[in-house]
């Protein structure tokens, strides 16, 4: 038998990971919607705010997205008024992205969003078993990205 086969779906683990990934993105999709956000947009909100200034680069490696998502997600944000870019004082290639008071305001809004959804996640947990969950899913991620003294 194909060693391929020797795992019951019900056994992989990235399966289970994904379709919790899923319904948390629907879940949070579906709020911030009303807000006029994307969660890709609340996400770049929520990092900018936490660092003013990120370069687009940065802010694409923060936000775990490509430099093609986070040019059209800055573009959509700056639109609406809720970020400006300015050039680095002294990169002159550089141009630094930063919240208007319009941005802050609704990130305020969007963020009460996704905390509630994220405390309905933690709620299903005691204190030990989050950390437990946190672990865990720290140590499948070293699995799959192993540093190099591994």
């Amino acid at each position: 038998m194909d060693s391929s086969m020797d795992m019951p779906v019900t056994e992989r683990l990235g399966l289970h990971i994904k379709r919790v990934e899923q319904e948390l993105m629907a879940a949070k999709h579906a709020a911030l919607r009303p807000l006029g956000l994307t969660v890709p947009q609340y996400a770049a909100l929520y990092m900018l705010d936490e660092q003013p200034g990120l370069s687009a680069a940065a802010l694409a490696r923060a936000c775990l997205v490509t430099p093609q998502t986070i040019a059209t997600v800055l573009s959509n944000l700056e639109s609406k008024g809720l970020i400006t870019r300015q050039p680095h004082p002294w990169h002159r290639k550089v141009t630094e992205v930063r919240l208007t008071d319009d941005g802050r305001r609704l990130l305020g809004q969007a963020d009460a969003e996704a905390v509630a959804i994220e405390r309905r996640i933690a709620d299903g947990f005691s204190a030990e078993e989050r950390a437990l969950l946190i672990g865990l899913l720290a140590r499948a991620s070293s699995r799959l990205n192993p540093s190099p003294s591994h």
